[in-house]
Formats: structure tokens, sequence, C-alpha cells
């Protein structure tokens, strides 16, 4: 896992409720970009399969079990600064007082009650194009940037409004709307020279559709699976993940970063991520 070591820093870009759909409407940016490193489309999210429980997972590296979070706790509070399940946001700034951290979300609870506060990350939330531009207008002044999370809440509300799955054009059609926004990060991304030496995480956090058209949190396929891809360093293309777990995600940026991560994370490096 030696290559890793040559990544500087790490971009988690995430949408919400998208499943492993992707297979099924246009995503020509995602499918692009992820031909260069390692992508599945069964991984495992967290149980029950809603979004703080997922996102919290995705950023404190636990199970929904420890970490505490539902939707109703990430919006009404901050979590806890002396937690012993701290997210990658606070590993990282622990490591370098200094550092520029960056939190860009479309559902604001992500930023005031998942990501803790009083830790000078810069933090904005607003709807996802606007999102997107400021996530542009950020990368073109700060280049040094060491970790940066996007979360687009779409197609997550579509789902929610006009069903979820491969049978929804309304639902295929907004993640294909955010593989466009995706697509502008991307370039954002690399025309500010920070490409090579990033890692870059495309995730979702949980499906929908399975026992409920209209709604997720169940253990059913449809609600469970989902895409999850990398690009970086130390990362072949075509690289197989034979199994993994959103919560592993955090493990993995930390490993990018040089981080040691907390005994008491449940989050695991897939073996066959990271070339020898």
């Amino acid at each position: 896992m030696g290559n890793a070591r040559t990544i500087q820093r790490v971009f988690i870009l995430g949408m919400d409720g998208a499943g492993n759909f992707i297979q099924h409407t246009a995503t020509p940016n995602i499918d692009a970009f992820l031909k260069n490193g390692a992508v599945t489309y069964n991984a495992q999210a967290q149980s029950p399969t809603i979004s703080a429980e997922c996102w919290g997972s995705i950023l404190h590296g636990v199970v929904p079990e420890k970490h505490q979070l539902n939707n109703k706790v990430a919006s009404s509070g901050t979590f806890p600064a002396d937690s012993p399940y701290p997210s990658i946001f606070r590993l990282a700034r622990e490591a370098w007082p200094e550092a520029k951290l960056a939190a860009f979300s479309s559902w604001t609870p992500i930023n005031s009650g998942i990501i803790e506060e009083e830790l000078g990350i810069h933090k904005e939330s607003m709807p996802e194009a606007e999102l997107v531009s400021a996530i542009e207008s950020y990368l073109d002044k700060n280049r040094d940037v060491k970790l940066l999370y996007m979360q687009l809440d779409e197609p997550d509300a579509s789902g929610h409004k006009y069903g979820y799955g491969p049978d929804s054009p309304e639902y295929l059609e907004a993640i294909s709307s955010m593989d466009e926004l995706i697509g502008r990060v991307l370039r954002s991304i690399e025309k500010n020279g920070l490409l090579e030496d990033s890692l870059v995480i495309l995730l979702t956090d949980h499906g929908g559709g399975g026992e409920d058209r209209y709604d997720h949190g169940s253990d059913h396929p449809m609600d469970k699976n989902v895409f999850w891809g990398c690009v970086g360093p130390g990362v072949a293309p075509g690289t197989v993940l034979p199994e993994m777990f959103i919560v592993d995600t955090a493990a993995i940026a930390a490993h990018a970063l040089g981080l040691r991560q907390p005994d008491a994370w449940d989050a695991k490096v897939p073996a066959s991520l990271f070339r020898a």
C-alpha cells in the first residue's frame, strides 16, 4: 500500500440516494472517470439505509449503533466534540492544525449535525447547482486544500417524489443531472492541477425503492446495494472490489492521508484497493 503515500489530498464526492442505479441511466462523467481506478456496484450501505445513518458511517468510520446519528439527531444538534468516534475531518484537524478542510452539502444537517463544529472547517450548505459553483470558486482559491467533501441531495428527493429504481424516469434523470455537476467538480480539480496527486472518491449513501417504491431504510438490495469508486495514486485502473462497505470510506481516506485511524473505528481498507 506504499504508493498511497504520494497522495496529497482526498476528495469525497457524493450524491444522496442513488443506489447502484447509475447503471441504468446516462452518467458519462462518473463512468469515464472511474475507468481510471476502482469501482463496484455492490458496495453495501449501512443499516438502516437512511441518510444520517449512512453519511454518519461514511464520515465517522463506525456503524450507526456507535455513532448514534439519525435524521432527527443530525437535524437538531451537533456531533459531540469528544466522541470516541471522530470523523475523518477531526482526524485531519488534529494532525494538521492549519490545514484547509472543506465540506459542501446540499443537506444542511451534514454540516451542522454530522461533521463536528469548532474545527475550522470551511462549510457551505446550499442547493446543488449553487453548491458546485461554490466548490469551483473554492478550488480556484485554495489549491492547498487537504480534504474536501461534497454531498448533492438529489437524486434522493426525486426518489421520494417519483419513486426509486430503473423504471422511474424522473429519478434516473436526477441521477444524470448530478453526474453533470460531478463532472464540473472533476474538471475543476483537474484544471487546478490537483488530479494526479489526489484520491478522489465517488459514492452514494443508499438506494431506495426496495420495500417501498417511494422510500428507503430496509435491507432490500435496492436500498442496500450502492456504487462506490475511487481514482488516485496506487489505485490501478480496473481494480475490482469484491467486498466493500460504505463505512470503509473513512479508513480509505485516513490511509490515503497517512493518518492513523482510531482503534474504535469499524472501517477497514479493502485489501485489493491499493497496489503494494
